[in-house]
């Protein structure tokens, strides 16, 4: 029994916790496991970020009332990213408080659109398989009219050196012959690389780079042939090489380099993450498909240099709320007429 009453309390081992080192981050930076010792015998503590509570209005009020040290990061058109801190600091002065590095990457979109709000909310989704006559007939009208609307402002305002000049990490002005990754070819094509809104520009296990092609021509990988492949294995040559030469504790065979389809805007961009960065949604089977099968896919594909991703069919999966979804697909599940195209 003496044994038992010798032991100390639980809540009390934190604090006798001596840390030495760090063994992992993951979860986009969210949990770590750290190395340290307890009266002299080593313990590992694995720290994660509570979930936000969510569970009303007034709570949702308290958490946006408590966001402090609010750090502007950049804005371009109506996005806006910033690192803040949750106001967790209720038994600091204020001094302390000011010390403690900002635990909130906070992005706001405003003034947002429907399309937005649908993009943002908890949604039932389903996989489709776009065939080359859906996607012709009804999806690629549907790309055309986005473009229209002037959602690519942002991209446009980047490319063309309005905003986030700073920001730009690689900036290739293309390459007019010469001797390239595959032999003589033309590059008319430049492109730049700058971090992703969505990393905190920071934590190397969360990397997020986004590549912004030039040309405009190409507004998804639905527009890729044959005659691409030397442009697209120049493009993953040059980003290979910046990314480990802007972060040299990375190698080029920890990166990862994936398109989205379909993608947020329809203008052709390239994903560069760290491949120890966990697969949420964004990365997963029918969202997000490699650079390298793309290229691959492009060089066994029949037919002559015209031929490309349009001629294939290609499975991905849709939020029911998305206009693609209650216009197209959902209508064609029903044996209905699409409501687009």
């Amino acid at each position: 029994m003496a044994a038992e009453t010798d032991r100390p309390a639980p809540e009390a081992l934190i604090s006798a916790f001596e840390p030495d080192r760090l063994l992992k981050q993951d979860q986009s930076g969210r949990r770590i496991a750290i190395l340290g010792t307890i009266h002299g015998k080593q313990g590992i503590l694995t720290a994660e970020r509570a979930a936000f509570a969510t569970e009303s209005p007034e709570v949702l009020k308290a958490f946006h009332a408590a966001i402090t040290q609010v750090t502007n990061l950049g804005d371009n058109d109506i996005y806006r990213w910033y690192l803040a801190s949750s106001g967790g600091t209720n038994n600091v002065t204020a001094a302390a408080a000011a010390q403690q590095p900002p635990d909130l990457k906070l992005n706001l979109i405003w003034p947002c659109t429907e399309s937005h709000i649908k993009k943002y909310s908890e949604q039932v989704v389903r996989m489709v398989t776009e065939t080359p006559e859906i996607y012709h007939d009804h999806v690629r009208p549907y790309m055309s009219a986005k473009r229209e609307e002037g959602r690519l402002n942002w991209v446009f305002n980047i490319l063309e050196g309005r905003t986030e000049q700073e920001d730009v990490i690689l900036r290739d002005e293309g390459h007019r012959g010469g001797a390239g990754v595959a032999g003589e070819y033309h590059y008319d094509d430049a492109f730049l690389m700058l971090p992703d809104l969505n990393w905190d520009r920071k934590t190397m296990g969360s990397l997020h780079l986004l590549a912004l092609v030039q040309r405009r021509d190409i507004w998804s990988l639905r527009d890729l042939k044959k005659k691409h492949v030397p442009w697209l294995k120049y493009l993953r040559q040059r980003l290979l090489e910046g990314t480990v030469k802007m972060y040299p504790e990375l190698e080029k065979d920890q990166l990862k380099l994936y398109v989205h389809y379909q993608p947020t805007y329809y203008h052709f961009h390239i994903h560069v993450v760290n491949v120890m960065l966990e697969a949420g949604a964004t990365q997963a089977t029918g969202k997000a498909f490699g650079l390298e099968n793309i290229i691959s896919q492009l060089e066994t594909i029949s037919g002559d240099e015209e031929a490309g991703m349009a001629d294939v069919s290609l499975t991905y999966f849709l939020g029911e709320a998305s206009e693609l979804w209650t216009n197209v697909y959902g209508p064609l599940k029903r044996g209905e007429k699409p409501q687009a195209g």
